[in-house]
């Protein structure tokens, strides 16, 4: 699939573009917020060529043609899941849990231990929620993996797991975090937001953590110290105002804490769950909603395209739409997403593999660290920059 993308200034040119389209460009242009009602508007109105124009310009100014990726692996140590999320085709239920894994400590400690020697920086845990794998299980998880390897950064538990175990010990959630973060936790993923709008959430995923419970335990780990990251479901039953509604939520978020390292779009795949009658977004609605993600959330340094779950293909087309970063290298460690449906049954690539895709649209591979600190440039030189 080709797809060309315009510049800027080609775009503020163009007289056949709506007008309020063209005063978008103009902020964008100015380094100027954009509102909700335009948010919406881009999506209503906005055609490809211009998002990409917009959001490459904004990518560009950025990270000057630099796309990101780390050497990471996941360990998931249960789908099995006290929740009953109706796109989820990954977890099962806590009473048909024999047809689900349940991980001891000792396997999860030899997932850790098969990279002993080898350059990972970022064990990423995740999994579904386990009435039995409680705080204090995950905080010696925890302890283990900095006992055994110091280096490796522990970026750990959504927020759905989070609210879940610490409301479980009759912790506030402050305590919890402070009692994860002593035993060695560094960083949240951003899962489990899903949308945020109520009337959505309560179809999708009625029974956990709301909007505001979400948000609240992202802000608390932030005031520890703590980065973490955002995303959001799109592709199923919302509407661009519940999409927008969601977007808005988290930059007003990162404004009062700037702690959210990077923003994830995550595309609904519909394999094997209680959605599968909903079809799945095109291409190319994949790559507006990441050329506007990149507009709107004008305060997210890095927007990323989860490859497991796009696909290398698709996930490299972002690379034109304002995404800056690819995830990691993954190593086969994820089930969260082959399971829904998704491109990629054994997600895992190479470094090697990684810096082609990026090189082949004229971009700079660079390896950073969880926190975005550059590890390692691999290319110097930007081929063809639009």
């Amino acid at each position: 699939m080709n797809v060309d993308t315009l510049s800027l200034s080609e775009v503020l040119r163009d007289s056949k573009i709506d007008e309020g389209l063209l005063a978008i460009a103009g902020k964008v242009q100015n380094k100027e917020r954009i509102t909700e009602e335009e948010g919406l508007l881009l999506f209503e109105k906005g055609e490809l060529g211009f998002l990409g124009a917009l959001a490459n310009h904004i990518a560009d100014r950025l990270h000057h043609g630099k796309v990101y990726f780390n050497r990471n692996f996941h360990i998931e140590p249960t789908n099995v899941c006290v929740f009953t999320c109706n796109f989820c085709s990954y977890s099962r239920l806590y009473k048909q849990r024999d047809d689900g894994w349940e991980l001891t400590m000792e396997q999860m400690m030899d997932m850790v231990r098969k990279y002993d020697g080898q350059p990972i920086t970022e064990v990423h845990i995740v999994g579904g929620v386990h009435p039995k794998m409680n705080l204090e299980f995950f905080c010696e998880l925890i302890r283990n993996i900095r006992t055994h390897r110091p280096d490796l950064h522990i970026k750990g538990f959504t927020a759905v797991e989070l609210d879940y175990m610490i409301r479980k010990a009759k912790l506030s959630i402050a305590d919890g975090l402070i009692r994860l973060k002593e035993a060695g936790l560094q960083s949240l993923p951003g899962g489990g937001a899903e949308i945020f709008h109520p009337d959505v959430r309560e179809v999708i995923c009625a029974d956990k953590v709301d909007a505001e419970g979400w948000l609240n335990i992202h802000e608390l780990a932030h005031g520890l110290g703590m980065h973490t990251n955002a995303t959001m479901l799109y592709g199923h039953i919302e509407k661009y105002e519940h999409r927008i509604d969601h977007m808005s939520r988290l930059r007003q978020s990162q404004d009062k804490t700037g702690g959210y390292n990077c923003f994830i779009p995550l595309k609904f795949r519909n394999k094997d769950n209680d959605m599968s009658n909903i079809p799945e977004s095109t291409i190319i609605e994949d790559l507006r909603l990441y050329a506007i993600s990149r507009i709107f959330m004008d305060n997210f340094r890095n927007l990323k395209a989860y490859w497991p779950m796009l696909g290398r293909q698709t996930a490299q087309l972002t690379l034109s739409f304002g995404v800056n970063d690819l995830d990691g290298t993954i190593d086969d460690t994820t089930k969260i997403y082959s399971m829904a449906g998704s491109e990629e049954q054994t997600p895992a690539l190479s470094t090697e593999q990684l810096c082609d895709m990026i090189e082949a649209v004229g971009r700079i591979p660079v390896e950073r660290d969880t926190l975005y600190n550059e590890l390692k440039v691999y290319k110097t030189e930007v081929a063809h920059l639009h």
